[in-house]
């Protein structure tokens, strides 16, 4: 480790949550086009210990920073998925196994997976959107005999686009695990694929709407029409919860860009009980 990695990790491990801890790109993996997966070894002995749902601050020196939803882990290494549309994405996209990056974090709440306990367990993604999801639903799987039922909609524009397909097709084999796929932009049907938005899967999901929990995370738009077509099927608003994107800069409520309502979605989210965060969700300009 160089003299300026040295630094950088001794200032984490004295505290300082503004400054990143050096890590190595182990790995990554072309998932679809323009878009990696990241396999990470943090340059620091310290325990690096996360929720399922959080996110991290990865930073490029002398490029920027951008927040990541952590994927999980494999060992010792994490996993970051990223799509490259931006400055900074573009120049993570293009590092090489062996190069370093800063990761800052973990920060936000999670997924409140305790309260899933015994219930029937429903998630909803649309896109990329997956990624914040992923962690908890292999979670849910290793841990089946928490949960009743677990039905897992994706939604994509086209059958191609699904991220981590193989995992589907395991998740599908499980005991009472629903796996529910659709396409918004096909001209045919595919096999286990239905034509249309994720929302339109919700007619064919079994689950127990007095007995459930709800995770959700995707486009705004998405997650709202779901949360309505919920309510017409009996879920109360207090068994949803949603992660929300918006413009990270520093984490930790400090700039204010991701302010929403009351909230700070870097701190007070990325994952919100939807009840706290109802009177804001879908407002323009918020």
């Amino acid at each position: 480790m160089n003299d300026t990695m040295s630094i950088i990790t001794s200032r984490v491990m004295s505290g300082n949550s503004m400054t990143p801890i050096a890590a190595t790109l182990v790995s990554k993996t072309e998932e679809v086009l323009g878009v990696v997966t990241m396999s990470l070894r943090l340059e620091t002995s310290e325990p690096f210990e996360f929720q399922f749902g959080q996110f991290n601050m990865l930073s490029v020196f002398g490029v920027g920073e951008v927040a990541i939803s952590i994927m999980g882990r494999h060992e010792d290494e994490l996993l970051h998925t990223i799509r490259s549309v931006g400055r900074v994405t573009h120049a993570l996209a293009r590092l090489k196994p062996g190069e370093q990056l800063g990761i800052r974090g973990p920060f936000g709440q999670g997924w409140p997976i305790e309260r899933a306990i015994g219930k029937d367990l429903i998630f909803i993604t649309a896109g990329l959107g997956c990624a914040p999801v992923v962690a908890a639903i292999k979670h849910a799987i290793q841990h089946r005999e928490n949960h009743h039922r677990i039905v897992i909609l994706q939604g994509v524009k086209h059958h191609r686009d699904l991220l981590w397909r193989p995992q589907y097709e395991i998740w599908r084999d499980q005991h009472q695990c629903q796996v529910l796929l659709a396409a918004s932009e096909e001209h045919k049907r595919k096999q286990h694929w239905k034509l249309g938005v994720v929302t339109g899967l919700l007619e064919e999901a079994c689950f127990d709407a007095d007995n459930c929990i709800v995770m959700m995370c995707g486009p705004e738009i998405m997650m709202k029409a779901a949360l309505e077509q919920l309510k017409l099927n009996g879920v109360p608003d207090d068994a949803c919860y949603l992660s929300m994107e918006r413009n990270f800069q520093c984490g930790q409520g400090f700039c204010g860009h991701c302010q929403i309502g009351p909230y700070f979605v870097c701190k007070d989210g990325p994952v919100f009980h939807y009840p706290n965060i109802k009177p804001w969700f879908g407002q323009w300009g918020l």
